[in-house]
Order: C-alpha cells, then structure tokens, then sequence
C-alpha cells in the first residue's frame, strides 16, 4: 500500500465555491482524466466529485508535495488564478498507504460527509469508481480498496445506528424550503434532472406539488422527470425566453459557469417583484453572485445548510466510535487481502514457468523415453504430473503466504 495516496478537497477545510472549482462533468472527466494520469506518471487513477467534495485516489511514487498539488489544480482547471491554486493547496488533506484507505472508508461510511449518515455517498463511490474503470483509469490496488470500501460502509450502516432516522442534504433542503411556507400549487422551476433533483423530484411528488417545470441540457431528460411529476419540460436555453413566472427556482447541474445569471433571472421574474425562494444545491453555484446581492430573495445553498449538518452531527455522535471500531477492523483486513492480493501476481509467472519445465521434459528431456510407453502408461503419467504441477503451485502460494505472516508477526 506504500503508493497508494488519496488527496481530499472538503468542506471541513475549503469553501464549496472553492472546491467547485475542482469540479468535472462526466465528459469533462473524460476529457481530463485520461490525460492526467499519463501526464502525472499515475499508475491508477479514481475521481470522486460530490457537492462538498473533490477526491482523487491515486497509485503513484510522486511526493505529494505542494508543487505536485498546484501542477495536478492546474492541470484540473488550468483557469484557477494563483491565489485559489494557494488556497486549495493549503486546505487539501492528503492521506497515504494505510491512512488513505481509513479515509476512504470513512468518506463511504459517511463519517466525513457534510451530513453525518446519508448513504448517498456510498452509492457516488460506487459510481465513481465505476466510470473510472470503464476508462481504464483504475488498476489492481483501486479495484479492491473500492470493493473493501463499499463492504466496509455496508457493515457500518447495517451494524450501527449511524443511519437511523436518516437525513440527506437533499432532505435538509427540502425542509428549509417548505419553512418558508411553500404552497402546493406554487410555481417552481426545476434547473437540471441529475440525481440530486430527482430526489428532490421524489419530496415534491410525496407532497403533491403540482405546478412544476423542469429544465435540463438534454431536454429528453427533462422530459423523463416531467413524466414523473406530471410538469413540463424545457431545454435548458428556453430559460432565455421564459416569461410565466415562478414562485421557487430548485437548481442543481454540473456546469462550471453561473446558470442563473442576473439577465435570466430578471427575464424569469416577469416584471414580479415579490420575495422569490432559490435552492441552489450546485457546485459549483448556479446562480451568479449579483442576483444575490441585488434581489429580493430566500437564498439556500449548500453553505446554508452547513448549520444544520452540524446539529444533525451532534445527533449522531455516539455512534460514530462503533463506525470507527468498524472501520479499523476492515483497514486491517484491506490490509492482509492487499498483501495476498501482491503475492498472488507475483507468483503469478510460476504455474506458467513450471508448465513450461513440464513440456520441456515430456518434449525434449525425456521424449525418447516417453515415446517408448504405450498409450495407457502416457496418459497416467500426464495425470501424474499434471497432478504434481498443481499441487506444487498451490503449496508454493501458501508457503509464501505464511512466510509474510510470520515476518509480520515478528
């Protein structure tokens, strides 16, 4: 595990307008990352991205210093001015070999996350890790750390009450938007169909609101949840036009550039001048700074839900040292399969090199004697040592296996 490292860009030392700028669509990713892991000289690569937090899991031999970290930001985002590179680079938390994976775990089991027991996160290590491998970015190393992950994060949330009652950022958003006396029957527009508005999607249908319309890039996405909430779907450029009003704007999408700039939003508002409701749950932010400032609104992000995250923490705190005994067990664990894993590919060339012994004697060394058995007596002597050969493999796995536990034990 020596050079396996993990570099974190999280709420608890950087602002989410800070880490957003470290953020990459999928195809950004695909862009990117390929690039990066050939640039950088990284034998395996994972990207993780959620909204208050940008990871990288790497196998590498590089120091990760601070001239590595302001090369791999740049090359990220190559529009960062030096004074974010300066802040990123001093609010990244940077783990190797067995920390890395105790991280890891504990980013999966939600121990880290800006909501203490959501189990969203589980599933966004899942599929991070799953769009990284279809690149072939991943390798050996990640591919069990991953496995062992989402196993450790199981046992956590089975096996504690860590969940109980469970809350979401989603959740927290949705609560705040109805403390502000939202009506059924209010106009709300929908920014983007990803998943984080689609659970939003599912609030909104359980409590019957009926006026929605949905808009998103690919407007047959759009469609899809307008489907689902019976509203109406528009392409994400029909904003520009939109002149029926809206009571709520629900806004999440994975763009770099303010969404909601203050010339759409003032084409939203139709000449209303009345207090409207914002829930911006993108990070990046989707709505540009100046309707912020020069707006009558109700404004909720991520950073507004900072607070209650907190409470919901204080919450939950008792459990979080069963996790943590969780958590040390399975890094133990990761521990001896990672040791395993490495013996078995470095014997891995020995049943090829002992075939080989064996073809060499039945062709060449002993063909002459060979060629002198009868049919029968060949076919017993290819089961015996066919039989050895396997047999040798096997006892030379062990063997070596048990050699690695006993310098350990010393």
């Amino acid at each position: 595990m020596l050079y396996l490292k993990t570099i974190a860009f999280t709420h608890k030392n950087l602002a989410l307008e800070t880490i957003g700028c470290l953020h990459l669509s999928e195809d950004q990713q695909t862009e990117t990352l390929g690039a990066l892991k050939i640039n950088f000289d990284i034998q395996e690569l994972c990207f993780l991205s959620t909204c208050n937090r940008v990871e990288l899991i790497l196998v590498c031999e590089q120091d990760l210093s601070q001239d590595f970290l302001k090369d791999l930001i740049l090359f990220i985002n190559p529009k960062q001015d030096s004074n974010t590179i300066s802040t990123l680079c001093k609010g990244a938390e940077l783990y190797e070999g067995e920390e890395a994976v105790k991280h890891i775990f504990r980013v999966a089991a939600s121990l880290d996350s800006l909501v203490v027991g959501e189990r969203e996160i589980i599933t966004q290590v899942r599929k991070a890790y799953d769009f990284c491998n279809m690149m072939g970015l991943t390798g050996d190393t990640i591919r069990l750390l991953i496995k062992q992950t989402i196993e450790t994060a199981k046992a956590v949330y089975t096996d504690t009450d860590i969940a109980k009652n469970p809350v979401s950022i989603v959740s927290l958003a949705y609560r705040q938007l109805r403390g502000h006396g939202i009506k059924p029957d209010a106009r709300i527009l929908m920014i983007g169909s990803g998943e984080t508005n689609t659970a939003m999607a599912n609030y909104l249908h359980k409590h019957q609101f009926t006026n929605l319309s949905i808009f998103n890039r690919t407007l047959a996405n759009a469609q899809k949840l307008a489907g689902f909430l019976n509203a109406k779907a528009y392409a994400l450029t029909d904003l520009e036009t939109y002149t029926s009003g809206f009571d709520v704007i629900i806004t999440c999408t994975g763009s770099h550039n303010s969404v909601i700039t203050e010339k759409i939003y003032r084409q939203l508002l139709a000449g209303e001048t009345g207090k409207k409701v914002v829930v911006d749950l993108a990070l990046p932010s989707d709505t540009a700074p100046e309707v912020i400032a020069n707006y009558p609104l109700h404004f909720i992000d991520l950073n507004a839900l900072k607070q209650l995250a907190e409470a919901n923490l204080q919450r939950r705190q008792g459990e979080v040292q069963a996790c943590e005994t969780i958590i040390d067990s399975k890094t133990e664990e990761f521990k001896w399969l990672h040791k395993e894993r490495k013996i078995e590919l470095a014997f891995g060339e020995i049943p090829r090199q002992v075939k080989a012994i064996h073809e060499l004697a039945c062709n060449e060394v002993f063909a002459k004697d060979i060629g002198a058995l009868d049919e029968n007596s060949k076919a017993v002597l290819n089961k015996v040592l066919a039989y050895v050969e396997k047999k040798y493999n096997a006892i030379a796995m062990k063997t070596a296996k048990n050699v690695l536990l006993n310098q350990d034990e010393k």
